[in-house]
Parts: C-alpha cells; structure tokens; sequence
C-alpha cells in the first residue's frame, strides 16, 4: 500500500455517531478534567483547562454539531488539537481505535445543499471494517471557532 495515499484517524464516539480525527492534527488525548469557565465565550466552549502548565480552551463538539450537550463519564475524552499554532481541546464521549484510511475508502461530501450542522464540519465519510465514519474537518471546526 502506498503510504501517501493513507491516512490515520483517531475514531471517537460523539452522541450516535462515529467521527474520524485526523492524526497529524492530535498532540495529546487525556482523560476529562475540570474546566474553568470563561464568562462571555460562544455557548460551545467549555471553558479551560491546565494541562501540564499550559492553558487550553476546552470546546464541546457536541454543541458545535448541534447535538444536545455533553454528557460526562469515565469514557469522556479531551483531544488536544494542534491547528495553525494554536491548541485546544475537544470534548469527545469516547476514542474508540485508530484506523488507516487510503483514498479508495474515503468518499468526499457536498456540503453545498445540506442544511445540517453538523454537515458543515464533516469532509468526508471514510469506510472501514464495514462501518462507516464521517471525517471530521478539524481545521475548519477550530478556525472558525477561533476566528469568533
């Protein structure tokens, strides 16, 4: 198999549904901690965390997706993205496994006429053991949360 054309993505659970993260975009993945609110932020970010010394902004991909809001239990994971030098956390319910995508089982999506939130952050949809996995786009999920 031809290395350039495969792709690994970190599988995670958020509400019903699989969603595939990138790798080379995930610096850290830890279990879920306290976070600090921040007054006066969009209603999707949490708050921050300390990790190590260094403070992250915590964002619920949930609420981004327009799904209902996080639900925390012992499977609750933070991904600590690394997007355009900056760092933030994303909340996922659960990391399921990393799996190794090539081009031949990943299908592009139109986001031209889908009205659904969840669509717009959603690149395309990888198939992998019989089941599919919607590729999250993490960039684009991110950015324009910072960019707010």
């Amino acid at each position: 198999m031809d290395n350039s054309t495969s792709v690994q993505y970190i599988v995670v659970k958020i509400g019903s549904e699989q969603y595939g993260i990138n790798i080379n975009y995930i610096d850290n993945i830890v279990r879920s901690e306290p976070i600090t609110r921040v007054p006066k932020t969009q209603t999707y970010y949490k708050g921050v965390i300390n990790l190590r010394g260094e403070i992250i902004p915590v964002m619920s991909v949930r609420i981004k997706l327009g799904l209902e809001p996080d639900e925390f239990t012992d499977k609750t994971r933070f991904i600590i993205v690394k997007v355009d030098g900056a760092t933030i956390g994303v909340i996922v319910d659960q990391v399921k496994e990393v799996v190794t995508l090539d081009n031949d089982s990943i299908e592009k999506v139109n986001k031209a006429n889908n009205s659904d939130a969840a669509a717009n952050y959603i690149e395309s949809i990888g198939k992998s053991n019989g089941e599919l996995i919607s590729l999250l786009d993490i960039v684009g999920l991110i950015v324009e949360a910072s960019d707010k």
